[in-house]
């Protein structure tokens, strides 16, 4: 028997997330199909973590138990001549007996996009949330820092949620920016126009916010309710040191909406080797 680990990306937005459930269409129902009509096996794939319905994934890791022979270095090849355009398998590789992919992640990143351009990108449209106004990307940063440590994030998590404890350990968080440009085919763009922003939107920004939050582990729809209340902050409907006072209240009700999920991203899973 050898253990088989998975480097997978997908496009969510036709699936019900990542892991199996009654109603079928997910990720790993896909993936399972694939090595059945690879392999003849039906295994178990074992996932990094779930992804909600219309998430989509960058670096998901999995692994499955298989009897076949066929070399890992050709698993991905044929996995992908299998599956439908919108999973790709990146890379296949042995992993040791005991690899189990959802236990031994030590970190995981994801990803919020905020396209706070007037005007939307057609062509990421699956991908990033369309904000029309441009936000105090500033004060957003300044909220962020609040979620860094180990703490109890009871009020960013949905009330669904079925873990023990909601302690978890916020590594790193940051907001990167790509800025509009100021030309688009080939005339001026007047919507991006900085003197025209800073006059109607005085200490905000137009761009695609980059919301990239690394932690130990993460809870049901945690990081799409960072993201709605940092979009509330950024707006100036709660001011930057209100992150400290929601996370303080361990209540749901105290924090913003939650994002929508064609935003996020699952960015990076990393393991101690």
């Amino acid at each position: 028997m050898r253990n088989i680990g998975l480097l997978i990306s997908y496009d969510g937005t036709d699936y019900f997330g990542f892991q199996s459930q009654p109603g079928g269409n997910t990720i790993q129902d896909k993936l399972e199909d694939a090595i059945f009509a690879l392999s003849g096996e039906r295994v178990k794939l074992i996932g990094s973590g779930r992804t909600d319905a219309g998430v989509h994934a960058r670096g998901q890791v999995a692994n499955f138990c298989t009897e076949s022979s066929i070399p890992a270095e050709r698993w991905a090849i044929a996995l992908n001549s299998r599956l439908p355009g919108d999973i790709v398998v990146q890379s296949a590789f042995d992993v040791p007996d005991h690899f189990h992919s959802r236990r031994g992640a030590v970190r995981k990143t994801y990803r919020y996009s905020i396209n706070c351009n007037r005007i939307p990108d057609l062509f990421r449209r699956r991908y990033e949330f369309h904000h029309p106004a441009p936000l105090n990307l500033e004060a957003m940063r300044s909220g962020l820092v609040h979620l860094l440590g180990e703490n109890d994030f009871s009020s960013f998590t949905s009330p669904l949620s079925t873990k023990p404890s909601h302690v978890r350990t916020v590594l790193e968080a940051r907001i990167e920016v790509e800025k509009p440009a100021q030309i688009e085919f080939g005339v001026p763009n007047a919507y991006h126009s900085a003197a025209w922003d800073g006059a109607k939107y005085p200490g905000k920004e137009r761009g695609v916010a980059h919301l990239y939050i690394t932690g130990n582990g993460f809870l049901y729809n945690m990081v799409r309710i960072i993201a709605g209340t940092l979009i509330q902050v950024g707006e100036g409907k709660r001011q930057p040191e209100d992150i400290a006072t929601i996370l303080a209240a361990c209540d749901r009700a105290k924090a913003g909406p939650t994002a929508m999920p064609h935003g996020l991203t699952l960015w990076e899973v990393a393991y101690d080797s």
